[in-house]
């Protein structure tokens, strides 16, 4: 099934960057993702690129972060925490950059996002809380949601 619209567009999408190859992870390195790569191709949409963390300012490469308590929700609602390594809260950043990457959606007329599973911005399924993998969301996913968002992550695929 084709996604274009009636004058010829393709549906644009959110896409993390990392998936389509550019090198915006906490570690400098890509996730590029060959089934992300056939979807969108399939599917015929226009992928648009976004990284929260850069968006809101942070460097690539970057201290590792991950969820001290809650998850995507619990920041927006002030309960949860996202830290760096060093353990300096990430709350701020991270929700600049989830609303970034909402502003992005809209301006670019996009209902849809196709996030990194297990990123504390972007995860879907699963983050980290620790070093343990935990069901929840990342900052990004939880408000794309709230705002009516569908999101799935390369392994729904």
């Amino acid at each position: 099934m084709s996604r274009e619209s009636a004058n010829g567009h393709k549906e644009p999408i959110l896409v993390s960057a990392c998936l389509l190859g550019l090198a915006t992870r906490y570690d400098g390195k890509t996730k590029r993702s060959k089934a992300v790569m056939e979807y969108l191709q399939r599917e015929n949409l226009l992928p648009i690129p976004i990284c929260p963390e850069q968006l809101a300012g942070m460097s690539t490469p970057r201290e590792k972060t991950f969820f001290k308590s809650g998850s995507g929700l619990d920041v927006f609602a002030g309960e949860g925490h996202v830290v760096s390594e060093s353990g300096e809260s990430m709350n701020d950043i991270f929700c600049r950059g989830a609303s970034m990457v909402l502003q992005i959606g809209h301006l670019s007329n996009c209902r849809r996002a196709l996030l990194k599973e297990r990123s504390p911005s972007c995860g879907v399924h699963l983050i980290y809380r620790g070093e343990a993998r935990v069901p929840g969301s990342g900052v990004t996913t939880a408000l794309l949601r709230e705002e009516g968002f569908e999101v799935f992550s390369e392994e729904d695929l």
